[in-house]
């Protein structure tokens, strides 16, 4: 008796790889061996063949991915009263289809990849809903979770592993307004003047701050490397 072959992910229907593509990332959550390319089939349908039907699948398997993200965003509160759960799932969804309209020859190669690219959608949904409704509270700009963003971590998982390599309170609250929130050293000034009023402190207490983070870069991997999508 034959070993039976699986068919190229580009011959499968997407009832097919959606169900394949949940069977990897299961595997990757119990720390087995998976393979990237069923999943990323889907999204390559979406965004390079622009299928609908594969744009349903992509939000099908994804849309707990995106609410996991969502209930984590340091503001989902706020977020929360403009509009719900399952429209912040949509915007993301459609976030991502306006930018690969602009950009068609946009595909990724990882998974990781892909996700942050799309945990990036989402945040821009977020913070463009909430610019102008918050004035004294400092928003981060696109591209949260600057430092890493692996599949696999939420937003309390990654603030918690900066968080732990951080003794100093000083430290850490400079990280959060930092990396956590992405701003500039200047709008640190700008919207914490109470706690931060002099840029020439914050540069090397950055440096301090980075130093660490980099002595430490494999315990915050493996740290990052432990929640499930």
């Amino acid at each position: 008796m034959g070993i039976k072959m699986d068919k190229p992910s580009g011959e499968m229907n997407l009832f097919e790889l959606q169900n394949r593509c949940w069977s990897e990332i299961e595997k990757f959550n119990h720390e087995e061996p998976s393979d990237d390319q069923f999943c990323l089939e889907i999204f390559r349908r979406a965004l390079v063949l622009q299928d609908e039907q594969a744009w349903d699948t992509l939000t099908q398997r994804f849309r707990r991915t995106i609410l996991g993200w969502l209930r984590f965003h340091p503001y989902r509160e706020a977020a929360y009263g403009l509009h719900s759960e399952e429209d912040y799932v949509a915007l993301t969804i459609e976030r991502l289809w306006i930018v690969t309209v602009r950009n068609q020859n946009l595909e990724f190669q990882t998974l990781a990849g892909a996700l942050k690219f799309m945990r990036a959608c989402l945040n821009s949904v977020i913070i463009d809903g909430l610019r102008g409704q918050i004035k004294e509270v400092a928003l981060p700009e696109t591209g949260l979770w600057e430092l890493a963003a692996p599949i696999t971590d939420e937003g309390k998982e990654f603030w918690e592993a900066i968080k732990s390599m951080l003794s100093d309170q000083r430290q850490q609250r400079l990280a959060y307004l930092l990396f956590y929130c992405n701003l500039k050293p200047r709008q640190v000034i700008q919207f914490c003047p109470e706690e931060f009023s002099d840029i020439q402190e914050i540069f090397p207490m950055k440096r301090n701050i980075l130093d660490r983070l980099r002595n430490n870069k494999d315990r915050l991997r493996w740290l990052l490397g432990n929640a499930d999508i």
